[in-house]
């Protein structure tokens, strides 16, 4: 599920009615716009800040500039980019850092938000960009609540400071203390949260605040509560004077309400995003990135970060001369299907090229096939993953039957192997082709 995709198919819909166009009329833009503000409201948009959208956009896309441009209708939705780009931005949008460490991020929000997780995964976030991050047990009431910061916190490799129930302020105190003896760098706080906001726990988290001086406060919420979760943040922000927000379970957010909201509600950014569940699943939220897959145009940025990330510089090399040669095989898919595992879900990475979610737009590209094509080549010996044109019948068959498959599957991807070979040996051979 590509990230807020149903606000990205009302969007991409409106739009290529008017790229037909041509030539736009001032009552063509309202029209648009008045479709623009139904499908903010339907993705739960905040109702004023639908309103002022519109209203801008309308104000900047009914000029003369735009109007008597050759090609209006990409006028327009460049400005629609660039004001849901505004809408998102902020000057604070980056972790702020302190010229003393350690540097104390408070972490605070509703339970089940996915709180405790996030600060493992900010703390393996930090770390990998250089940092000693230490995770805090601040919350004494919830039941398992400090064994599950320590079993995430394994999981990031970072260490865990702990004190039992005793106070929750007495123990953030006593771990920035240990964080200053010990040389850590970052002290991250996972403080208590409740099914709702009350007093009782405004009042601890006001408490903590006031005894720590955090350099961030940051609150998590979960992006696919939509308006509950704006609600949250405004409360928490009159209370506590937030810094900023963290938005768990993005790539399961078809709408999109709450991300496109919070900014304009709160005056506050949103700093990170978690897109999965694996602890590595968190990124930095960029606004204008957001806006451009909104809009169907891709995130070409992320997707290098998160292949630079998936496979190694050697890696990358070791694959180009390959397919210059011609010379790929199975077990080199299998290395690729590794690597695109580690760059997140399949639809998604698709929706990040340019072009190419739109025109898969309804289309289903079912992990499970990939998953059968790999049980299928492990079946093979080394010998025939090196060299499939030795794969006859009965091998086919065995290969099938070691897979859990049907021959029909096995021959399937043998045929595709084959195609997307001549594939490259033509593209090679075009005149004119770098690769």
């Amino acid at each position: 599920m590509a990230l807020f995709s149903s606000l990205s198919e009302k969007f991409n819909h409106i739009f290529s009615k008017l790229t037909k166009r041509g030539r736009l009329t001032e009552l063509e833009i309202k029209e648009a716009m008045r479709e623009v503000r139904i499908a903010l409201l339907e993705a739960d948009v905040n109702y004023l800040v639908a309103k002022d959208f519109v209203k801008n956009v309308s104000e900047k896309a009914v000029g003369d500039e735009v109007l008597k441009s050759l090609t209006p209708s990409q006028q327009v939705i460049k400005i629609v980019r660039d004001e849901l780009t505004e809408l998102m931005s902020s000057n604070a949008q980056k972790l702020v850092i302190s010229s003393s460490p350690p540097t104390i991020i408070m972490l605070c929000g509703l339970q089940g938000a996915g709180k405790t997780t996030m600060c493992a995964k900010l703390g393996a976030f930090l770390k990998k960009s250089g940092k000693r991050p230490l995770l805090v047990a601040c919350d004494i009431y919830r039941p398992a609540a400090i064994s599950q910061l320590q079993v995430v916190a394994k999981q990031a490799n970072v260490d865990v400071f702990e004190k039992g129930t005793q106070n929750p302020v007495k123990t953030a105190k006593q771990a920035i203390e240990h964080a200053s003896r010990q040389g850590y760098d970052v002290v991250i706080l996972d403080t208590a949260g409740r099914l709702h906001i009350n007093e009782e726990l405004m009042n601890e988290l006001k408490d903590i605040k006031k005894e720590v001086k955090p350099t961030e406060i940051l609150l998590v919420l979960d992006s696919m509560t939509g308006q509950d979760a704006v609600n949250v943040a405004e409360s928490f922000n009159n209370s506590l004077d937030v810094s900023g927000f963290i938005l768990t379970k993005l790539d399961g957010d078809t709408r999109g309400g709450a991300a496109l909201s919070i900014k304009a509600i709160t005056g506050k950014p949103i700093k990170f995003t978690g897109v999965g569940e694996k602890i590595g699943d968190i990124e930095p939220f960029y606004p204008d990135r957001i806006a451009s897959r909104i809009l169907g145009m891709g995130d070409v940025l992320s997707l290098i970060e998160r292949a630079q990330e998936a496979v190694s510089e050697e890696q990358a090399k070791q694959m180009e001369k390959k397919f210059r040669e011609n010379s790929f095989t199975f077990e080199d898919y299998l290395v690729q299907v590794e690597s695109m595992k580690k760059m997140g879900p399949i639809q998604d990475i698709v929706s990040m090229i340019p072009g190419l979610g739109n025109k898969l737009k309804g289309v289903q590209i079912d992990e499970r096939d990939i998953q059968i094509n790999k049980c299928i080549i492990q079946s093979m010996t080394p010998e025939e993953r090196r060299n499939p044109d030795i794969i006859k019948a009965s091998r086919r068959q065995r290969i099938a039957k070691g897979s859990g498959t049907s021959v029909q599957q096995v021959n399937a991807l043998l045929k595709q192997f084959a195609q997307s070979k001549e594939m490259m040996k033509m593209l090679k051979n075009k005149k004119g082709l770098r690769f």
